[in-house]
């Protein structure tokens, strides 16, 4: 594995270039995994006792000391000598190019791209490209506010593109392009639907400047599927670790995820950005208790942060405590309350008190604020689920599944939709795009099972086939155990009832559960044993009926008295000498 101080090195460096180049938000991402490098102890001093906090729940289950013991890389990895930085393009328009970045930092995009027009070194090509780009883009969304309104549909295009790509297309064609310009043709060329044409330009830019974070998420947006990603022949670097890691995330793979950050430990012992990574894979995994330890460590390290904050309140919803909630949306709120992920927190906040109209009004303040904010989309779709306005929330799952196809929970919401009008072939249709996405997932199966139930389809046999996969997929509500024994038990079939309420009723045990399942069940077997002569096994399940009151009660004395009955051919005259 590659040394720290290698690593720390070639972090400095990039950070500048990728400044300079006016990618601020790879700078950022570059400059979080710097601190997030492990300092020599012998170098800590005040100014950077940051290193020193113990507090940190990832830290104290990956390392111990300086000599840290790291998972092994995947198979076939090698760590190769660092990629050399590239050369900087001779300072012959360094004047004018400070003027043109100056522009770009004042978000006069058009200015920045006139001042550089003459200029020819791939640094200033880039930068006057790069703004002519976001120029375009401010144009598009300023054109879709005009004419659709911030949420609307709109057909408004970056009339930019055209012009961009033929001139980076002619750059390629003469290798006057460096890595950041293929960045740049990239972007381009997938705003243009240029799919195969963007991976490869994104692979080439990577493999010759690795630091770029941007271009490493741009070629992960473009990774679909898992056999897309195999494909791509991407050099051995440490920075591919971290593209893997997320991109395994992306395609819900988070075993392999998970693997990838702990690898990454090694090095980058303090890094909140693998932290926040390794509570997604964990709340994927619906480990929210672990999940919500990992972000309050996180907030303690990083008070004032919001990115990735919106997942946390999540957690805090998915567990009802109100109180957290209220907190970290005021927290957030006061930290920067125009952000989407802060407005996110505090729809989900309404939406826990049950302010169904409140929550709507953040989740829509939060898509004025970014349009494609995927969580906003699918979350107001549930809002409008609990309103009962299908319309609205059809629409709005719609709008989240146009913007990212993958994302299971816009499908499964739209089932849910179609399922509340009464339209069960259009659910399950729905249901199924959700399960091609996240095919572990019980609470799919059960849907499922549930639409083929509906009175419309009445496909019990399909809907067995569904709660056996929900069982194997460790239904933790135990819905699809009592389903099953209901629908063995419908269709006559008693033994394979039979078997699944004593399944159901393994489970209701050993969580200490109590209720009307409960009690079906024990009815059940008590009956279907005392049918089959089994009195002794039946007279246990009665005996146990015999703890309830009211009408559970009457029950298991019936039933005592017909298996006495039956065990003596004569009726019983005396109840006295049964247990109550």
């Amino acid at each position: 594995m590659v040394s720290k101080e290698s690593c720390r090195n070639e972090i400095r460096a990039a950070i500048r270039q990728l400044s300079d180049r006016c990618l601020y938000s790879a700078a950022k991402w570059a400059g979080e995994q710097l601190v997030g490098i492990e300092q020599d102890p012998s170098n800590f001093t005040p100014s950077n006792t940051r290193f020193q906090r113990g507090s940190s729940s990832i830290r104290r289950r990956f390392s111990t000391n300086e000599s840290i013991s790291t998972p092994q890389p995947s198979v076939g990895f090698s760590q190769p000598p660092a990629t050399p930085l590239p050369e900087e393009d001779e300072v012959i328009d360094c004047d004018l190019y400070l003027l043109a970045k100056s522009y770009f930092d004042c978000r006069e995009y058009r200015r920045a791209s006139h001042v550089l027009r003459d200029q020819l070194s791939k640094k200033s090509v880039f930068l006057r490209c790069y703004a002519l780009y976001l120029a375009g883009e401010k144009r598009k969304e300023e054109e879709m506010i005009e004419l659709e309104g911030p949420l609307g549909k709109s057909d408004a295009i970056n009339r930019e593109l055209v012009s961009l790509e033929r001139e980076l297309s002619a750059l390629k064609r003469t290798g006057a392009i460096d890595s950041f310009g293929l960045y740049l043709y990239g972007v381009v060329l997938k705003e243009k639907g240029n799919e195969s044409l963007a991976r490869a330009c994104l692979v080439e830019s990577v493999n010759s400047y690795p630091w770029n974070w941007s271009a490493w998420s741009e070629l992960q947006s473009l990774c679909t599927s898992i056999e897309i990603l195999n494909s791509l022949s991407l050099n051995n670097h440490w920075m591919k670790e971290f593209f893997l890691g997320s991109a395994y995330q992306e395609l819900r793979m988070h075993t392999e995820s998970l693997a990838k950050y702990e690898y990454l430990q090694g090095i980058f012992s303090f890094s909140n950005y693998i932290q926040a990574q390794t509570a997604k894979a964990q709340y994927s995994l619906r480990e929210f208790d672990q999940v919500e330890i990992m972000f309050e460590d996180l907030l303690r390290n990083d008070p004032y942060r919001v990115e990735d904050m919106d997942l946390y309140s999540n957690v805090l919803y998915a567990k009802e405590a109100c109180a957290a909630l209220s907190y970290l949306a005021h927290k957030v709120f006061l930290t920067d309350k125009y952000r989407p992920e802060s407005c996110c927190i505090v729809g989900n906040y309404y939406s826990l008190k049950g302010q169904h109209e409140k929550a709507v009004m953040y989740f829509r303040r939060a898509l004025k604020l970014n349009k494609k904010y995927l969580s906003a989309w699918t979350l107001m779709g549930h809002e409008y689920v609990e309103m009962k306005n299908t319309p609205a929330a059809i629409d709005a799952y719609r709008r989240a599944v146009d913007i990212n196809p993958c994302d299971y929970r816009a499908w499964y919401g739209l089932g849910q939709a179609y399922e509340m009008m009464g339209m069960p072939f259009y659910a399950l249709h729905y249901f199924r795009k959700s399960i091609f996405f996240l095919p572990n997932d019980s609470r799919l199966w059960i849907a499922m099972a549930k639409c083929y139930q509906s009175e419309q389809l009445h496909m019990l046999e399909e809907a067995i086939k569904c709660y056996k996969r929900a069982v194997n997929c460790s239904d933790t509500e135990g819905i699809a155990l009592n389903q099953l024994a209901k629908l063995h038990q419908k269709l006559g079939r008693n033994e394979e009832a039979a078997f699944y309420f004593e399944k159901d009723l393994e489970r209701m045990d050993a969580e200490g559960l109590e209720g009307p399942n409960m009690f079906e069940a024990l009815v059940f077997l008590a009956t279907h044993l005392k049918t089959n002569k089994k009195f002794d096994e039946a007279e246990v399940y009665c005996t146990r009926l015999l703890d309830y009151s009211g009408p559970e009660k009457e029950k298991a004395k019936s039933l005592l008295r017909g298996i006495r009955m039956a065990q003596t051919g004569f009726p019983s005259m005396d109840m006295e000498h049964f247990p109550l």
